[in-house]
């Protein structure tokens, strides 16, 4: 690997990144997978070439897919993570006392270990929380097999390529649902829209039918390049997107939680989607 990370996530547009060490690199069964250092962001890894996780803004993101679902909901206490290797989504939901077990389906186990060693501040601690069970195997045979049912499942995925893109299929959607307890909510990644607004008309099509109420809500991750990220939001319960924000604030504040970027004003405010996105979003109905 050259004095230069170019991720070249689009064939037309990408992002450069100076490395100033690398601290790992290796093809494992799945995924070729690098680690390096970066001035601005600090350790950086990226799968297959696409940036996953950085130290300097990972919270952005952690906090948004899981404290949104989290608070919207009125009691979760059960909490099914498809990926998210490098725990920082299992880190975000054991911070919520009321959760009671977190199941974490991760395909491959040197991501885990990866991250523990790397990014240590990403689980801070979350894979040796007793409430966690983490299955090494695949997010489809689990949805699949499984038999337990869950308040909130949350989908980390990969970008829909190679191992990450049977999590964005009709398949997937229907059996996750199956896991669903009455009245829970499924959230997913769902890229950054201005460049990959296929993903979500193509999301809209494929879980949107299964659902009383599906959309997105926003967030800014500055490194995954090109805009605002859209995360999948599903649910029967289409009062959970309108809770108020003074319901979403006594939430928060009596969870005693301290965020970076998540707050009660932003998870109002992520509801609201570009004009453009609500089109293409129109366009599918």
């Amino acid at each position: 690997m050259s004095d230069n990370f170019l991720e070249l996530l689009y064939p037309t547009y990408g992002q450069y990144f100076k490395v100033d060490e690398i601290l790992f690199e290796n093809k494992t069964d799945h995924q070729h997978l690098v680690i390096f250092k970066n001035e601005q962001f600090g350790y950086v890894m990226a799968l297959d070439g696409i940036i996953q996780t950085t130290e300097k803004d990972e919270f952005v993101y952690h906090e948004m897919l899981t404290h949104v679902p989290l608070f919207a909901h009125p009691n979760p206490e059960r909490v099914l993570i498809i990926g998210g290797g490098d725990g920082g989504i299992l880190r975000e939901t054991l911070r919520h006392s009321s959760v009671k077990r977190v199941v974490q389906v991760e395909i491959d186990q040197a991501v885990i270990d990866l991250c523990k060693n790397y990014f240590p501040k990403h689980s801070d601690g979350a894979f040796e929380d007793p409430r966690a069970e983490i299955v090494i195997a695949d997010g489809m045979d689990y949805v699949r097999s499984a038999e337990e049912t869950f308040d909130i499942i949350i989908s980390d995925s990969t970008d829909p390529m190679g191992p990450g893109e049977v999590l964005f299929t009709n398949d997937f959607y229907q059996l996750a649902k199956a896991r669903l307890n009455p009245g829970g909510v499924m959230v997913t990644q769902n890229g950054v829209c201005f460049m990959q607004l296929d993903e979500v008309i193509n999301t809209t099509k494929r879980m949107g039918p299964l659902y009383k109420d599906q959309t997105f809500y926003t967030a800014p991750v500055p490194t995954y390049i090109g805009g605002v990220m859209t995360l999948a939001w599903a649910t029967d319960d289409e009062s959970l997107k309108h809770e108020s924000r003074e319901v979403i604030a006594e939430r928060f504040n009596k969870s005693g939680i301290k965020t970076r970027y998540y707050n009660p004003d932003i998870h109002v405010g992520a509801f609201a989607l570009p004009q453009y996105v609500k089109d293409a979003i129109d366009a599918c109905q």
